[in-house]
């Protein structure tokens, strides 16, 4: 199971975007790298060309880069400020069966994430 998954408020604890806040949009766990919004923005430069309409495509456009999943900190829903991730689990009762769930959990609070 994932520390950060998709759609989390993360802080990024390093770099150059270090203290900026933004939603985890990608994982990437094979190479231990998360797209976050609004930080580490990149410029591409696309080739030129045609669509089918006959418009014109191609430019510099802005994009986030990945960065590594270390570099990034989960933000604690209760006190707003950076936390680490811990587990527990949990008993949960569905059509009759009892499931063992694992739960994030915030380590500076305790509160469930």
């Amino acid at each position: 199971m994932a520390k950060i998954k998709k759609g989390d408020l993360v802080l990024v604890i390093s770099g150059r975007d270090k203290n900026k806040t933004g939603r985890v949009l990608e994982v990437l766990p094979e190479t231990q790298r998360v797209v976050v919004e609004g930080v580490q923005r990149v410029q591409k430069h696309t080739k030129a060309g045609q669509s089918s309409r006959g418009t014109r495509t191609g430019g510099i456009e802005t994009v986030e880069a990945p960065i590594h999943i270390s570099n990034v900190m989960l933000v604690d829903p209760e006190t707003k400020k950076g936390t680490r991730v811990g587990y527990r689990t949990e008993q949960v009762e569905r059509d009759g069966r009892t499931r063992t769930v694992r739960v994030r959990v915030a380590k500076r609070s305790g509160k469930d994430i």
